[in-house]
């Protein structure tokens, strides 16, 4: 079952919880920021990404407390000051940023509380964190208010002026690697998500040449009890289906000789083990194999 739900008519609490658990995971925007006095504040956001690469723009939005309607710290600073750092999270300080996210009275030094390092910023006044892989000073473009009652949020519109990088976290081209990165997200109420170990792996962008697509895989194959939506779709990512000589070759092999000996008799279990060996291939992102499997039964 399917439960249906109305914003109009669920508690904005409830909604917020409902929301959060099943958009995730978000990015978190470490931003920093300073007042009209110079009074540092430093607070997580997970309602934020990036917009554009030229120019570039991050975005993200400290919504209006639902509690009490009162707006946060970080807002009012961008708003009277128009900049801001964004500073990236990763595992190695997941904890002192969720201690930062604590709302400290305004004057109070998150920094200080969080027992992260303050590094001068080169082109806005806000420090940025020492210990973050990677630290965005901003100029606030623009602040588009999306509401007035509690739980609204307000979209800060951030174009990079300067980007500061750890180097230890790039690969052998000068780009970020994800396992070194090591970034989190935010998942909903309590839960964080890390991404390294086996939470990270790769996929293939569709194919530059137009893939076949779902709709021309042949119907006992997209019927398949073994293959799943996600083998699916990698299959329909191939751009022309092997011809006749490689399916032909291909079933020489001694192993797929062996079950087609073993199944004659039984053509569903011979499709079963086809489509489960063509599985394999394609978590071993050997697509071809997998499709020249399939093919010595259609």
């Amino acid at each position: 079952m399917t439960m249906r739900i109305d914003p109009k008519e669920t508690p904005t609490a409830k909604l917020h919880g409902l929301m959060l658990g099943t958009i995730g995971p978000r990015p978190i925007a470490f931003a920093s920021t300073v007042d009209e006095d110079g009074n540092v504040n430093l607070s997580p956001f997970s309602f934020f990404n990036v917009f554009g690469a030229n120019p570039p723009i991050l975005v993200f939005s400290p919504a209006r407390r639902v509690r009490d309607n009162t707006t946060k710290h970080t807002l009012e600073n961008a708003l009277a000051t128009k900049e801001v750092v964004i500073n990236i999270v990763s595992h190695a300080i997941v904890e002192q940023m969720s201690l930062a996210s604590t709302e400290y009275a305004q004057g109070v030094n998150e920094f200080v509380k969080s027992g992260l390092t303050p590094l001068a910023s080169e082109k806005v006044k806000a420090p940025r964190v020492g210990e973050s892989i990677a630290a965005y000073e901003c100029k606030v473009n623009e602040v588009i208010s999306l509401g007035n009652e509690g739980g609204a949020g307000n979209l800060i519109i951030c174009e990079v002026i300067l980007m500061h990088l750890k180097e230890e976290i790039l690969d052998e081209n000068g780009m970020p690697d994800p396992i070194k990165a090591d970034l989190v997200g935010r998942m909903g109420g309590d839960w964080y998500c890390r991404a390294n170990g086996e939470a990270l792996f790769e996929l293939p962008k569709p194919n530059r040449n137009l893939g076949i697509g779902y709709d021309k895989i042949p119907a006992s194959i997209r019927n398949s009890v073994v293959l799943s939506g996600n083998n699916l779709g990698r299959l329909g990512n191939i751009d022309k289906l092997p011809d006749a000589e490689a399916i032909t070759l291909f079933g020489a092999r001694p192993e797929i000789e062996e079950m087609k000996l073993r199944f004659k008799n039984d053509p569903e279990s011979l499709d079963y083990h086809l489509h489960t060996m063509a599985q394999e291939f394609l978590r071993s992102d050997e697509l071809e194999n997998a499709w020249l499997t399939l093919l010595q039964i259609n």
